[in-house]
């Protein structure tokens, strides 16, 4: 049975092929207010599972994967449209895809990884979301989102590094 976070967290993964289609056919209102909805829902899942100790395995997997979709989705749409620079979804990608592949590999040989967010992870994943909201908020604006530099900077700085630490904490310690 799924309960009310796990439905939010679903929900956030339904969003994403309309996300994708706004962003592509800039409709970028649009966007900005299911980047808002998914922003808002991500965190209600987590607060509901908490305060109605609604936690469960399901839970666990699928919210950092929801968040990881919806990010990865959004950074690549954005830069294929040209409206972010493509370094950063190739940062953003690579180290994703690095952790999972390191971490499917690993349980292939049976090795016990720690897949458990840090706060490093968790902070990267909200500057990433706020990054992206800002770029929205000022394509919407008319503003250009290159004056948003030290944050993208910020935001590349936190991926990276919560990369690193979780391949010092998950494979190397």
């Amino acid at each position: 049975m799924i309960n009310i976070p796990n439905f939010l967290t679903l929900f956030r993964i339904v969003l994403i092929p309309f996300l994708i289609n706004c962003l592509i056919y800039k409709y970028y209102t649009l966007a900005l207010g299911i980047f808002i909805l998914a922003f808002v829902t991500d965190g209600l899942d987590g607060l509901i599972a908490r305060l109605a100790n609604q936690r469960t395995l399901l839970g666990t997997y699928l919210d950092p994967l929801a968040d990881k979709l919806f990010l990865v989705a959004s950074f690549i749409t954005l830069s294929i449209t040209g409206v972010v620079p493509v370094w950063i979804s190739v940062t953003i990608v690579s180290r994703d895809m690095i952790l999972v592949l390191g971490t499917i590999l690993m349980d292939m040989i049976e090795m016990k990884v720690n897949i458990t967010p840090t706060l490093a992870g968790k902070v990267s994943t909200v500057l990433q979301f706020l990054y992206l909201l800002f770029v929205l908020f000022f394509i919407t604006g008319d503003k250009n989102p290159e004056s948003l530099f030290l944050l993208m900077l910020i935001t590349m700085a936190f991926t990276l590094f919560s990369g690193f630490h979780y391949l010092y904490r998950g494979f190397l310690k």
